[in-house]
Parts: C-alpha cells; structure tokens; sequence
C-alpha cells in the first residue's frame, strides 16, 4: 500500500516528538539539564519491543542537522568574547585535537589487541571533538562563569572542522595504505580553514545587504532560517570547512543583527532560533541513546568483560588527555596573549582550567563522524575495527554527556568556581549609558524648536531619571534590585488582572479574538522585558 511507509513515518515522528517532550519536561522538574534526560530516556526506549528501531544518518546529520545548530550557536556567541579567547580557543580547537588523535593512537597500539598506530589514529579522530550543544546547554544550566562557557562553546564551534579534517587524513589513510606528505596536510587545513572562513564571511555579507531593506519579520526570518545552508553548502562545494563557513557566517550575522533586523523580527527569529535548537537538539539527542541496540548488534558476539573493560579504557584516556593539555597549553596561551599579543591577562586559574578541562563532552557529532566511516578499504576488505570504532564512541559519548554533566555542578560547587561579577557591572554601566543618552536627548527636544508636548516630555523625563536612581551607586544596588524584584513581581500579577478582563470580554463577545491577540502580545512583550531585566 503506498500510503503504508508515510504512516510508518509519521508515527515514528510523533513517538519522537512526545518521548522529546515528556523527558524535557522530566528534565525541568528534575532540574537536570535535558541532553542527559533525553539520552538516557533514549537509552530506556532501546530496550522497549514496542518502540521501532531509528537509525541515525550521518549524511543527514551533516547536511541537515549540524548548519542549523552551529549557526544558532554562532549567533549568540560574542564576537569581542571569541575575539579575546581566540588564542586559548584555537589551541584547545587545534593543538587538543592533535594531542587527542596522537595520544589515543599511541595508547590503542600499545594496550588494545589488534589496532595499530593507523587505526587508533582513526579512533583518535573519531572522539577528539567536544559537541558544541551539550557543552553549551548543560555548561549555562550548571552555573559556569560566562568567560568559561564562552571558551567552551569557542572550541566546540571550530574544533568539528579540525576534527573532520583529522578523520578524513586518518581513514585515507587506513583505506588507502598511504599517508598524504606533511606540507599536503598543511596546505590542505590552511585552505579548509581559509576557504570555510572567506565563504562563511562572503555568505553573511550577501545575506545582510539583502534583509537590510527587507521589512516583513516574518521574510527576515525565512531568509535567517536558510542561512546556514547557504553558508554551509558553498564551503563544502569550494572543498573547504562547511562548518567553519557556517560559524563565521553565524558570527558575522549576529554581529550585524542590530543594523539588520527590524525589532519585530528580532524578536520573531530568537524565538524560532530557541525553537529550532530544541527541536534539533531533542531529536538528536534521544537518537544517540535509541543507537544502542544497533551499536551492539555489530558487536555480536558480546563479550562483556572485554567490551566494558576497552569503553573504560578509551574513555578513561580522553578525559585525562584533555585534562592533562589543560595547563600547558593554558600557560602557553597565556604567554602568547601577554608577549606577543599585548593583552592583560591574568595567569590562569588552575580550578577554572580543571572545569574547563572536565565539560569536553562529546556528542551526536562523535557518532555521525564513526558511522560515515567506510565499511570496506580500497582493496575490498572491511574497513578495521570499524564496529569497534563506533561502539567505543558511543560509550565516550554516553560517558562525558551523563558523567561528566552530572558531575560538573559539584566540581564546580567544590572548587568554588563562581559566576563573575564583572558582567552585572558591565550591564550596569551600558544600562546608565542609555538612560543618560536619552536624558541628554531630551534636554535637547526642549531647547530646540521643535513643537513637542510639554506633558510627554515630563513624563518621559521622570521615568528615565526613576530608572537611573535606581541604578543608583553601587553600595544601593542590592536594595534598587530588590526593589525591581518587587515591582516586577506586582506588575506581573496586574498584567494577569488584565488577561483574565481580556479574556472574559472574549468570552462575553464584547470584543473579538484579533484585539484579544493585539492586546495580549503587548502584556506579553512587557513580561518579557521584566523577565530579561530580573
């Protein structure tokens, strides 16, 4: 029957969405961040006969899932942060991934029956990048200091094109039996990095001089929507880095936002944006726990001891090889920002370089990178230990996601590493700022000749000095804060007073559903502007 494979479709797709949904909700009230609910809820799911087998493409996870994702990421990363950790960032996203590949190798040939240099190499490859959304999700939901996650989320964007590069050399190698010179590697990473970058950058300029006249907020997001591809599509087909493409272009997008964007489509496109990383974010994490029945069928015979005994090996040396790079290369960023760069910069801290060296989780891209390997080599035969190679990721997957996060808020507890003050002061100061801009504006709409109403202009005047007194200096901070704390709090509840009158004058037929929906969105931006300042 034609119309059977769409109901098989459509029914995994709503099992999918409700399972998403439940374990999210799960994860709130557990208050746990939720890529550890969704993979262990996938995990559980695994095991149940009723739910069908989804098998995760690594095609579509590169050209489908992984652009959206890393553009979403980009966008809401800080161009002046990145810009400042870049040095600290490039190491971890290069010289880490180097230091992973080189050590995992060395330690497969030497401990693991059966893989040798090139093998392990591949293995090496395989689980040597950090997942840019579970180390951003749980790293925000824990705690971290913003300076932390921001280095987090850096390396995770750019480490996936270093990564990739590294797992094409290792399994040319493996498929092939020849190694590519050094200065061919060289050059290759320089035109993969330089390449992604330049058409990243040339994306985000064509697409921000085009949504500059546009004006529908509704265009402005379609057009945000299709970016990524644009982006990442044009750094593949030039043969460079697809996701750098896609990450520069992110940045550059975000960068430019403010000039772009209508205020309405701002609002419009971070509220798809949120939408579209949860959605994406959801499915592929469930798929990575719904994985194991599949991962362990090319296991078959299973040999437990050996099986357990080889995960804990490998994830074991991950962890610890990137701990162990942590402080040398921290100190030797740290030397090139202070001798060659210029920047004052503290040393660095050791606890702060323990968390940052304890939140390299992996994630779904670990896995698609082991399933795109090849299963046979150019002579015909099969591709080595490549069963192996995925089962192994999956279990450094599962060990770094749910360990590792699990784990983090007592580190971070226990080393008392706390969220900075510096960002509540550099807020306050850009918040005095405006409201002294827009003081100094009004004084000037006075003493021009422009007709101006004298009442609105008072009004005007008396809120903006209200907002700036309770800025006030810092030693009344903490009592204009809990001031806000209780105004927002007894707005919030008149806010309610008026929906509940909207809606009884909706239901009353007095007025209709279009000037509820007006009335309404005005409620709900105010509540959204008390939320963020709180």
């Amino acid at each position: 029957m034609p119309g059977a494979g769409i109901h098989g479709t459509e029914l995994i797709l709503l099992t999918l969405v409700t399972s998403v949904a439940l374990l999210a909700a799960l994860a709130q009230k557990l208050k746990t961040p939720y890529p550890i609910v969704l993979v262990l809820g996938g995990l559980v799911l695994s095991f149940v006969p009723a739910v069908p087998n989804v098998s995760l493409n690594p095609t579509f996870i590169f050209l489908v899932v992984l652009p959206p994702l890393l553009f979403g990421s980009a966008l809401n990363t800080s161009w002046r942060e990145f810009r400042h950790n870049i040095v600290i960032i490039g190491l971890l996203a290069f010289a880490l991934v180097g230091f992973t590949v080189a050590g995992v190798a060395v330690a497969a040939h030497l401990l693991m029956p059966g893989f040798d240099l090139k093998t392990g190499a591949v293995l090496g490859a395989v689980v040597c990048t950090t997942d840019a959304i579970a180390a951003g999700a749980i790293a925000r939901r824990v705690g971290l200091p913003r300076r932390l996650v921001d280095i987090i989320e850096g390396e995770s964007l750019i480490n996936d094109a270093s990564g990739l590069l590294a797992l094409q050399f290792a399994a040319a190698i493996v498929a092939s039996g020849t190694a590519p010179s050094l200065l061919h590697g060289f050059w290759q990473l320089l035109y993969l990095v330089g390449g992604g970058i330049a058409a990243g950058m040339l994306v985000g300029k064509i697409i921000s001089l085009f949504e500059r006249p546009l004006q529908g907020s509704a265009l402005q997001t379609l057009v945000s929507v299709a970016t990524p591809y644009f982006a990442y599509l044009l750094g593949e087909g030039i043969h460079a880095s697809g996701v750098l493409a896609t990450v520069a272009c992110g940045l550059y997008i975000g960068r430019k936002a403010s000039d772009t964007f209508t205020s309405e489509a701002r609002l419009d496109s971070r509220a798809v944006w949120n939408t579209i990383d949860f959605a994406l974010n959801g499915f592929v994490f469930i798929l990575i726990g719904l994985q194991l029945p599949a991962v362990l069928d090319g296991m078959r015979p299973l040999n437990w001891p050996r099986l357990i005994g080889g995960a804990a090996f490998v994830c074991a040396l991950v962890i610890a090889l990137r701990i162990i790079w942590m402080f040398p290369g921290a100190r030797l960023a740290h030397f090139i920002q202070r001798r060659l760069l210029h920047q004052q910069i503290a040393r660095p801290n050791p606890r702060e370089l323990f968390v940052i060296g304890w939140s390299g989780m992996r994630g779904v891209l670990a896995l698609a990178a082991a399933l795109s390997l090849p299963v046979v080599t150019d002579t015909g035969n099969p591709f080595p230990h490549r069963q192996a190679i995925i089962f192994l990721a999956f279990s450094v997957i599962l060990v770094t996601l749910v360990g590792q996060g699990l784990s983090l808020p007592v580190i971070i507890r226990k080393l008392r590493v706390c969220e900075s003050t510096h960002d509540q002061l550099e807020e306050r100061v850009a918040r005095r700022a405006l409201l002294s801009a827009a003081l100094e504006s009004l004084v000037k709409m006075r003493d021009s000749n422009e007709t101006t109403d004298e009442v609105s202009l008072d009004l005007l005047e008396r809120y903006y000095r209200q907002r700036l007194k309770d800025l006030g200096p810092d030693d009344d901070h903490h009592s204009s804060a809990q001031r806000d704390r209780i105004y927002a709090n007894l707005s919030g509840r008149l806010r309610q007073v008026e929906r509940n009158e909207l809606v009884k004058l909706r239901d009353n037929g007095e007025i209709g559903d279009g000037t509820l929906r007006k009335l309404e969105r005005e409620l709900d931006l105010l509540d959204m502007r008390w939320r963020v300042s709180s």
